[in-house]
């Protein structure tokens, strides 16, 4: 009983700051499948709000498979559908984009002691109904396992900065920063929360706001067989 009340208690909070600071929502659903050591297939949904749980202006979905090279090495191709609504409702048409997103990507990563730095290189190809783009994305990463349970760590927190580019003037697009907390519940399952701010310079696809980042991973393998506890 004491754990459930523990568990009532943690979404009241998230609401309770989340009304107040009138954060919008961004919600992730990830599954990832391990072929092997090295080759992986993922898929990916997003939908988000633009304020707490109402206006919800956005959603994608998106897929690919990625390879590692080794520990430090990873790449990855990637491809969606990515659905941006008129501000002010929920889902509001006409529609400020629609697009299909075709993106290869590599991904650096190496460790410092316990803090693991990760750089993460993406073009994307946008067919968007706007009429097709080009945009490049960089991104610098930092993670901190806090406590190691079996094998693998049960608490974890990450920091990102993403900043987007396009090859027309200005040039520059965006700026994506987050903080994160992650409970990884066993190999199989894991929660994220956290804070997310995005900064928009003169773009029409969507718009920049302070988000509640809410997030679910599942990764299976062949080894796989189901969900203990």
């Amino acid at each position: 009983m004491l754990r459930l009340k523990k568990w009532l208690v943690f979404p009241i909070i998230l609401w309770s700051i989340s009304s107040y600071a009138q954060l919008g929502t961004w919600n992730i659903l990830n599954v990832r499948f391990k072929l092997n050591d090295q080759l992986g297939l993922f898929g990916e949904g997003q939908i988000r709000s633009l304020q707490f749980y109402n206006q919800f202006h956005y959603y994608e979905f998106k897929g690919g498979i990625d390879y590692k090279l080794n520990e430090q090495l990873r790449v990855t191709l990637g491809a969606g559908s990515y659905q941006t609504y008129k501000e002010g409702g929920n889902f509001l048409e006409p529609k400020n984009n629609n697009e299909f997103r075709l993106w290869p990507q590599i991904q650096f990563q190496h460790k410092i002691g316990m803090l693991r730095i990760e750089q993460r290189y993406r073009a994307e190809l946008r067919f968007t109904s706007n009429g097709y783009r080009n945009r490049f994305r960089y991104r610098f990463g930092l993670s901190l396992p806090l406590r190691k349970k079996e094998n693998y760590h049960q608490w974890q927190l990450t920091a990102n900065n993403e900043l987007f580019f396009t090859n027309k003037e200005p040039y520059f697009e965006r700026n994506r920063f987050s903080v994160n907390i992650q409970y990884r519940v066993n190999p199989i399952l894991a929660f994220q929360v956290g804070y997310l701010y995005q900064f928009d310079y003169k773009i029409n696809d969507e718009t920049g706001r302070d988000f509640l980042q809410l997030g679910i991973s599942l990764e299976f393998s062949k080894k796989t067989k189901s969900i203990s506890n």
